[in-house]
């Protein structure tokens, strides 16, 4: 970790929040439980516990691995169904194969990113190849669901395949923390996800004993999650390591700090930042449905049942 990088950040732009900004505080940090997912892989869910007015429009995270398989181990999801929202899998080692009952899908290796739109829904399957189950390997990654608003979540489907070169690499003022942009605008540079629901989402690596502070959307949430290695959160210096999240306050800047001792398996601290504009709907979340009404999450059941959701193609079943 991580796939993509730089030798020399100091050679990409700079990215820092003005000396007048409104540093953010940190409201709460919560450690992420861990548990199994489709046919098995380990998995820690990033947001549980955490209050949704703090998430919204983000309405679940993942961290699937970091886990190092045996030839025959590398499990994925079987085929099932989505409405409403979009995932986001942001894969950092290993490979995966996407496909659904649209047509849609592709490959993502290492620092790729494959960005769904269920909208009105569809049937997908994520899995690795049969060369990597064949032979084992290390496989860590992401996946984010991200609520779409009322007015658009009966749109088509649609998917983006963005490869990790695609994603616009920026640095902190010294250098010392190398930024992954991979949606939405920081400090007027733009990353290649194009969204519904307006929010950022990029990966950050912080050299040990480093800090970056960065400009960001008052009138987004602000999120932070670390993937490996251990820091400090906010002015205040709220601790928080691998496995835990960072719920952030009010304000126009957040900052990020990496103790100046590192573990072993992981030399920096890994970092996902995340915010978005509130949605404030009513959120209604079950199974692999996010509507906002009850009634809402019946149809989409029913549908599903009926087959209107789509059907596995031939020779997948």
């Amino acid at each position: 970790m991580p796939a993509v990088t730089v030798e020399n950040p100091l050679t990409l732009p700079r990215v820092a929040a003005p000396a007048a900004s409104r540093p953010r505080p940190v409201l709460a940090v919560a450690t992420a439980p861990s548990g199994f997912e489709g046919e098995g892989f380990p998995v820690r869910r990033a947001f549980a516990g955490i209050n949704y007015e703090y998430l919204d429009p983000f309405i679940m995270m993942d961290q699937m691995g970091e886990v190092e398989y045996a030839p025959g181990e590398p499990k994925g999801t079987p085929w099932h169904p989505h409405r409403g929202f979009e995932t986001v899998t942001y894969l950092i080692d290993g490979t995966f194969v996407h496909r659904d009952s649209h047509g849609g899908g592709g490959v993502i290796n290492d620092g790729d990113t494959q960005w769904m739109t269920a909208g009105s829904g569809l049937l997908h399957i994520e899995a690795p190849p049969e060369s990597l189950v064949m032979s084992g390997g290390l496989f860590h990654g992401l996946q984010l669901w991200v609520n779409l608003p009322k007015s658009d979540k009966m749109m088509a489907p649609r998917y983006q395949d963005i490869g990790g070169g695609r994603v616009k690499l920026l640095a902190s003022a010294d250098g010392g923390a190398l930024l992954r942009l991979i949606a939405g605008e920081i400090d007027g540079h733009q990353g290649p996800g194009v969204t519904h629901t307006p929010i950022t989402m990029m990966h950050v690596t912080v050299n040990p004993g480093a800090e970056v502070t960065l400009p960001w959307r008052q009138d987004f949430n602000a999120l932070a999650y670390a993937l490996a290695g251990h820091g400090s959160a906010g002015a205040e210096g709220s601790p928080f390591g691998m496995g835990q999240s960072v719920v952030f306050g009010t304000g126009d800047s957040l900052t990020i700090r990496a103790d100046e001792s590192q573990e072993s398996r992981s030399p920096n601290f890994e970092v996902v930042l995340l915010g978005g504009l509130p949605i404030r709907e009513p959120m209604m979340h079950y199974g692999p449905f996010v509507m906002n009404t009850h009634a809402e999450l019946a149809q989409a059941f029913e549908d599903f049942q009926a087959g209107r959701l789509g059907t596995i193609p031939a020779g997948e079943r």
